[in-house]
């Protein structure tokens, strides 16, 4: 589920290509569903970006935007490298820096998921991982060895799931 573009046209093209109903039945079936930027925000049930517009609801959380949090001054977008770190043991996110580009966040781990988190400005979810569902709010595409590495973890486990 690939992430350029803004909350209200992504799920309405989803919508046109009737995959609205399809992608949270694959997901809770086990299916491996890999979702980057605006693809996990997607899976929200909605975003501050598009009032009024339902998400997928596969996670029981809400896309909201960055905000001024105390004096340090944040620069939105985000654009550029982040730390990401994970607490707990995962099956496919590790810590590691990673290349973000985006003006809404997760600010908190949804339930029942594993969570990344980064922060700018304050700490938001940087990726999820649920079975077999590993959800990037930053580009892996983009963050080299490290990105690449997470793509093949998840690419791998598409075998056993």
């Amino acid at each position: 589920l690939p992430g350029v573009g803004s909350f209200g046209v992504g799920m309405r093209r989803l919508d046109e290509l009737g995959l609205t109903e399809l992608l949270p039945d694959l997901i809770a079936g086990g299916r491996p569903v890999l979702a980057v930027c605006l693809g996990l925000q997607l899976l929200c049930r909605s975003s501050d970006e598009s009032p009024g517009v339902a998400g997928l609801g596969v996670l029981d959380a809400v896309v909201t935007r960055f905000e001024q949090v105390g004096p340090e001054r944040i620069c939105v977008p985000q654009l550029g490298w982040n730390r990401v770190q994970i607490a707990g043991e995962a099956a496919l996110l590790r810590d590691g820096y990673a290349y973000f580009a985006n003006s809404y966040r997760i600010a908190a781990q949804p339930p029942d998921t594993l969570a990344a988190m980064s922060t700018h400005g304050a700490p938001f979810v940087a990726a999820i991982e649920r079975g077999a569902l590993l959800g990037c709010q930053f580009h892996p595409e983009l963050s080299g060895s490290w990105g690449q590495q997470l793509i093949e973890r998840w690419l791998g486990r598409g075998d056993s799931c």
